[in-house]
């Protein structure tokens, strides 16, 4: 029987990133590396994990784990079947596939052996035509060994005629669509690849005589890897030790269409995207909600903690003092991972405790990242209450979420988003708390870098959640009854 994480049955009201993605190549026992980017990249995805290393004694190996890097990853028992100087990892939760169900086939990286040799994958994002793909494939004879849409790179590599596995890579990702960053390794080669609109992240680094791909920049300060760029939208390189780095454009080029929400909330405060801090764009996000959305207060709280930088930034720019109100308990850990009904209807408690003695007879400011469904909030707000507080304000870094992601998020049907059916205000009674507001989707392109806001002719970001303005179609979900924001 698997052991899941013990997060889900108490945090099941935030967006979540679906994996997280890693590789190396030129470095001693790369497998280890692997492991600790994994660790570093734990965030993106905590249901399971898996590496892929290759030597040329033992050929390729790989292990597949459920629950935790640490938990699996840091046994010498294990390590030690997976030797050589290259390898890739992933680390998952799942969107498309079985959700909350998923069977240890369907955790990456996945593995096809070609003519030319074996090829290992690993895919952050979410393949929008993949029920047409796979459908096409099993027509044609193809054979799935599990239910993610990322096996379908795999079989259309296979179908490919182009003569080494990079071109047979690129041959299979020009006919997905959807959001895709993609790590994959060869005997002899690192490769990685991001969609033509670059939704999802992937950034280079170099360690010693050898180089790392990653989601996040954050993933190669764990190992003492030197950030020297992100891979652009619609690039490709390939990693050698023969030819180095060499870049390649297989897809027509188009105007960039980044995740917005990867500042907001996905990525690791202490991570670079884009140039920019990622704490430091949170931080400027408060900075834009307390112009926007003043309020007559005696605290800014934040929700912790994603909330935290938006609340310091909230803070500075308004006046009103900043304090930890809530305190996150850091060691729920293992002894809830099978919660009795009892301990489940505690709720967040279990995970969040307000400091009383500060929340007292003071009106309260809450900074949140976002409100999916609200039952998390109105926890909180009647947490915030219970411990003396006069008002509570709900201030929150991001639009409302109306509508769900296609591209490598998992979020509820869009009848369980708040926001999909009640305005600010309803949803301000729904909640039952003293004022609601969001930052609106021009004060968040100010705070990631665009002075003009939102250029609604051109988006320089994917804000499909906020806007309903999918920059790919999704096209699975049309042909399953979903309707656009233009068929309304």
């Amino acid at each position: 029987m698997r052991e899941m994480p013990p997060s889900h049955p108490f945090d099941d009201d935030k967006l979540r990133e679906e994996c997280g993605v890693f590789g190396v190549t030129g470095v001693a026992e790369a497998a280890n590396f692997v492991a600790l980017g994994l660790h570093a990249l734990q965030h993106r995805g905590q249901e399971a994990g898996g590496i892929v290393s290759y030597c040329p004694e033992e050929g390729f190996n790989s292990a597949r784990r459920f629950g935790y890097v640490r938990d699996n990853f840091t046994k010498a028992s294990l390590m030690g079947t997976l030797p050589g100087s290259i390898g890739i990892g992933h680390v998952r939760y799942s969107t498309a596939g079985s959700k909350g169900n998923t069977a240890i086939r369907d955790v990456q990286p996945f593995f096809g052996e070609f003519s030319m040799g074996g090829a290992a994958i690993a895919h952050n994002g979410n393949i929008t035509n993949a029920a047409a793909l796979r459908a096409e494939l099993i027509d044609r004879g193809s054979i799935f060994q599990s239910s993610s849409d990322s096996e379908c790179i795999i079989h259309l590599m296979a179908r490919s005629l182009q003569r080494n596995i990079p071109e047979r890579m690129k041959d299979a990702l020009r006919r997905v669509e959807g959001a895709f960053s993609v790590v994959a390794m060869t005997r002899t080669k690192l490769i990685g690849v991001r969609d033509p609109l670059g939704v999802r992240p992937l950034v280079l680094g170099k360690i010693g005589d050898g180089w790392a791909l990653s989601s996040e920049t954050c993933a190669l300060d764990i190992i003492g890897a030197e950030f020297v760029r992100e891979i652009a939208p619609g690039e490709m390189v390939v990693i050698s030790a023969e030819h180095g780095v060499e870049s390649f454009r297989p897809f027509e080029p188009s105007p960039s269409r980044f995740c917005i929400f990867e500042h907001v909330y996905f990525s690791r405060p202490d991570s670079i995207l884009g140039g920019r801090s990622v704490y430091e764009t949170r931080r400027q996000i408060g900075v834009e909600l307390a112009r926007e959305a003043p309020v007559e207060a005696d605290i800014v709280c934040p929700v912790p903690d994603s909330g935290t930088p938006a609340a310091i930034g909230f803070s500075h720019e308004s006046g009103i003092p900043y304090g930890m109100g809530i305190i996150r308990n850091q060691y729920m850990g293992r002894t809830f991972i099978e919660p009795t009904e009892q301990i489940r209807n505690m709720g967040v408690r279990l995970k969040l405790n307000v400091n009383r003695a500060l929340i007292a007879g003071k009106r309260v400011i809450l900074v949140d990242d976002s409100v999916v469904r609200g039952t998390t909030s109105r926890k909180i707000k009647e947490m915030i209450l219970d411990a003396g507080a006069k008002e509570v304000h709900f201030r929150i870094a991001s639009p409302p979420t109306a509508w769900p992601c296609f591209y490598g998020v998992d979020t509820p049907e869009r009848e369980k988003l708040l926001a999909s059916h009640m305005t600010e205000s309803e949803m301000r009674d729904y909640l039952a708390v003293d004022s609601l507001r969001f930052i609106s989707l021009d004060g968040l392109y100010r705070a990631v870098g665009e002075a003009g806001g939102r250029d609604s002719t051109c988006p320089q970001y994917c804000d499909a959640c906020f806007s309903g303005d999918y920059p790919v179609a999704p096209r699975d979900m049309i042909e399953k009854g979903f309707r656009l924001k233009a068929a309304e």
